[in-house]
């Protein structure tokens, strides 16, 4: 089965919900597994954690998977702020931040 892979530039936000939407959705349509990748986005809402999650919902009622892949830094943050990386089932990796460096130099724990 082939992956196709479908990249998001720019904010994922309500002002944007109805165009990524209909990309999604037509990604989705098509045959074959999809990634994600999320390199690009700037900004994320809840406008735009609804469109993912609506994504991850048709994907595991269709025969195709779907995978969130590189994860920008505002994706990251949201993710894990809220704790969904265990929703979408995806590695996530967080990128080191000089506050958690230093937060765990002054507390003595790991970050």
């Amino acid at each position: 089965m082939t992956t196709r892979q479908v990249r998001i530039d720019g904010e994922l936000t309500i002002y944007r919900a109805d165009e990524i939407k209909s990309l999604l959705l037509g990604a989705l349509a098509e045959p074959g597994d999809l990634e994600l990748d999320l390199s690009g986005v700037s900004e994320i809402d809840t406008a735009g954690l609804q469109l993912l999650m609506l994504a991850k919902k048709i994907a595991l009622a269709g025969p195709h998977a779907l995978h969130l892949v590189r994860h920008s830094a505002a994706v990251a943050e949201v993710f894990e702020l809220l704790d969904l990386a265990g929703y979408f089932g995806d590695p996530l990796v967080l990128p080191h931040s000089p506050q958690s460096a230093s937060a765990s130099a002054t507390t003595g724990q790991p970050s």
